[in-house]
């Protein structure tokens, strides 16, 4: 098997397959992995997604996370809890904390994907 180079991968096109505007630096599900949007983009149209990188975040998790540690995507923020299951309120992976955070926290630093 071979493979060609395409791209660096840091980030993506991607289409907006919904009826609303994907507003730049939205938090996106996109299979097993999460995005940001790099721009805005228009319904029906293709953007930028940023699948790479350091983000700030919400944090919801009441708990120290610490440097390194794997961090999920809940429906409002970042956490370090993962739910269980194949439902669909599961936890994506997001990827690992860039700093650490402390339980008092409202913000993390997030390595997406890592």
């Amino acid at each position: 098997m071979k493979a060609l180079y395409w791209q660096r991968g840091e980030a993506l096109d991607y289409v907006n397959a919904t009826a609303e505007k994907i507003e730049a630096n939205t938090v996106l599900v996109i299979g097993d992995c999460i995005g940001v949007a790099g721009m805005d983009i228009p319904a029906g149209e293709i953007g930028s997604v940023h699948v790479s990188g350091v983000f700030e975040m919400d944090k919801v998790d009441a708990t120290e996370i610490l440097m390194g540690k794997k961090v999920y995507l809940a429906e409002d923020g970042i956490t370090a809890k993962a739910s269980t299951g194949e439902s669909a309120d599961a936890n994506v992976l997001a990827g690992y904390a860039a700093a650490p955070a402390s339980a008092e926290a409202k913000k993390i630093f997030v390595k997406i994907n890592g």
